[in-house]
């Protein structure tokens, strides 16, 4: 084999290789963002997709510090991005989401941030595989209340999500017209967003409980949650910190509520090693589940 044949073979072997081995990125509209694709990824076997919404004042990259979802990405075969909000038009310029009433578009913004995200999710399937049953949000604080609300306007894309120290939006509305999964994830000494419900400038939010079992409802499940299991999910509490809550009797299938209730746990929590790993085994439990039309007639 001529040098000239030789070097083009592996120029081409390069670019075949690129997407998976190189850092990739993703572009709708506000700039890069770092995409994580999994060392294990075959356009042949249709991977999960998890997205980290930071909380309000942080971003993409420092929630990710925080949460460290993109180091679990290898070990669970998932791809993975911390997109980041807009920031601010005055005050310290913080970056946010646009996600309901109380929290926390302070400045009147018009941007609809539930369309970027889901722009983003778009993009990525159109350049890898991904398993459409297996789509999952995670949030903290202010992308927790911007998981909720895009649960509810994309029931159809989004198969479970999962909030820390977030809330569902001030008022009850119709139920989606698809199950989704949620996991409230909340501290009761959460002197932010309260676990019991509060007010942000006047606009009200729902409690930790309260936002479970509205969901619970959209979910069509019984509104009677079982204490199941108990969990180390912050390192400077002892023993068993969490208390596991389910809701999952009667629900239309593809849908169900859980909470976490981490006793004396804060806003930002000093959270355990097992954390994120506790996270996305229980959102990889909870995959999107279809209904054919006349099955769900009967």
């Amino acid at each position: 084999m001529n040098k000239t044949l030789f070097r083009s073979l592996i120029f081409i072997g390069c670019l075949a290789l690129a997407p998976y081995g190189a850092a990739q990125t993703v572009d709708a509209g506000r700039g890069e963002l770092p995409l994580t694709v999994p060392a294990g990824y075959s356009a042949d076997d249709p991977a999960p997709l998890v997205v980290l919404l930071h909380g309000y004042g942080s971003s993409g990259s420092g929630q990710d510090a925080y949460m460290q979802f993109s180091t679990l990405a290898d070990d669970y075969g998932y791809l993975f991005i911390a997109p980041d909000g807009n920031q601010e038009a005055g005050g310290r310029n913080n970056r946010f989401w646009n996600a309901s009433e109380a929290c926390c578009n302070f400045f009147g913004s018009t941007e609809d941030d539930a369309v970027y995200i889901m722009s983003i999710v778009s993009q990525i399937k159109e350049r890898y595989s991904i398993d459409n049953d297996r789509v999952y949000l995670v949030g903290h604080s202010n992308g927790g209340f911007m998981s909720y609300h895009i649960a509810q306007r994309y029931p159809d894309t989004v198969a479970a999500i999962a909030s820390l120290a977030g809330a569902e939006a001030g008022d009850a509305r119709p139920a989606p017209d698809h199950p989704v999964h949620v996991l409230q994830i909340h501290g009761t000494e959460d002197g932010t967003i309260a676990y019991s419900g509060d007010e942000i400038q006047g606009n009200t939010y729902p409690g930790a409980v309260e936002t479970v079992e509205r969901w619970a409802v959209y979910n069509g499940c019984q509104v009677e949650g079982a204490e199941v299991a108990q969990l180390d999910l912050e390192r400077q509490l002892p023993g068993y910190d969490t208390r596991v809550v389910r809701y999952d009797e009667g629900c239309r299938p593809g849908g169900s509520s859980e909470l976490w209730t981490i006793d004396g746990g804060s806003h930002i929590p000093a959270i355990s090693d097992s954390f994120s790993e506790n996270v996305v085994e229980w959102l990889f439990a909870h995959p999107k589940v279809r209904v054919s039309a006349a099955n769900a007639a009967d």
